[in-house]
């Protein structure tokens, strides 16, 4: 789920939460960085449970429906059950493994707050596109499938009231949220009926060599500040260091560690990384000024032979 790009940002946040904190217990940080990944997943949990206390809420409405002697506008299309059946949200409702994390983790949110879940659920029964599936006539995987993934990019992400009850449950989920949506969509499309409960479920690094990455970058970044500050301060005579701003000077500081201390990331994908990252979490100026004093260390530690470089490399 997460890639090398993610990992950075996580690594910014935290150096960023450290010196706004003024708290330079290194442990405390790497703590920090473990558990903002491992949120990373919690949010995806949640967000597979959303879907199915949708299910269930569409099973009390259709239940209540049938009871009734003259069925109301709202209740008639042609097969109210339909959206209770969909394979899709059942195969995940059923999900074996699903369930188990979901009770080990006691992630129960959104018991404990069912009024998103109806917020969302009207909004749903009210869209062209829920009306659209219920009242077509084509049946199976495939449609059931097409639905959800339709409900979910366009009522269901963009929700402002799942929105804001992520962002006031956890700050750092501001960031993740977009990650775990387009993430979800491409779970979603890949799902078929023969997708076993793991399919679900899946690693949230591709592997261990992640997470050392991870604390690696974080612990050098930190550890040799005073030495990356010097490095920035030759480059930006003309600045002074109160007038970069925080967030470049920390984007600075771990692009120079990387390019220094990761002999098998290439140069390019270094520079390439971070550009993007300050592209997106700074100003437009701010990543032509990065982009300019990363442009200018990387010639330097080429001329002097501080750029060691070996194998493919990973992003």
């Amino acid at each position: 789920m997460l890639t090398r790009r993610h990992i950075r940002v996580k690594v910014m946040q935290c150096i960023y939460a450290l010196i706004q904190s003024k708290d330079d217990s290194l442990e405390k940080q790497e703590k920090f960085l473990k558990v903002s990944i491992e949120n990373m997943y919690v949010l995806y949990l949640l967000i597979l449970s959303l879907l199915i206390e949708l299910q269930k809420l569409a099973e009390k409405h259709a239940a209540h429906a049938s009871k009734k002697y003259l069925a109301t506008e709202e209740d008639g299309y042609p097969d109210p059950s339909r959206f209770v059946n969909n394979k899709l949200l059942a195969q995940i409702g059923g999900n074996a493994l699903l369930q188990k994390e979901l009770s080990k983790r006691k992630l129960n949110n959104w018991y404990l707050n069912e009024e998103y879940i109806k917020i969302v659920y009207k909004e749903v029964v009210a869209s062209d596109i829920y009306k659209a599936y219920m009242s077509s006539s084509e049946n199976g995987y495939e449609e059931d499938k097409g639905v959800v993934i339709q409900l979910y990019r366009n009522i269901i992400a963009p929700n402002e009231k799942i929105y804001e009850y992520f962002e006031d449950d956890k700050l750092t989920w501001v960031d993740d949220i977009p990650i775990v949506n387009t993430f979800l969509v491409k779970r979603l499309k890949k799902a078929s009926e023969s997708s076993n409960d793991s399919f679900f479920l899946p690693s949230l690094l591709k592997d261990e060599q992640d997470m050392v990455y991870a604390n690696d970058l974080l612990t050098k970044t930190l550890l040799n500040d005073a030495k990356w500050e010097k490095e920035i301060e030759g480059k930006t005579p003309n600045w002074d260091n109160d007038r970069i701003a925080e967030i470049d000077s920390i984007i600075l500081k771990m692009a120079i560690c990387e390019l220094l201390n990761f002999p098998s990331i290439p140069e390019k994908v270094t520079l390439n990384e971070y550009l993007e990252i300050a592209k997106e979490y700074s100003t437009p100026k701010s990543s032509i000024f990065i982009n300019g004093v990363l442009d200018k260390l990387a010639k330097e530690y080429k001329s002097t032979g501080q750029l060691q470089k070996m194998g493919r490399g990973l992003r």
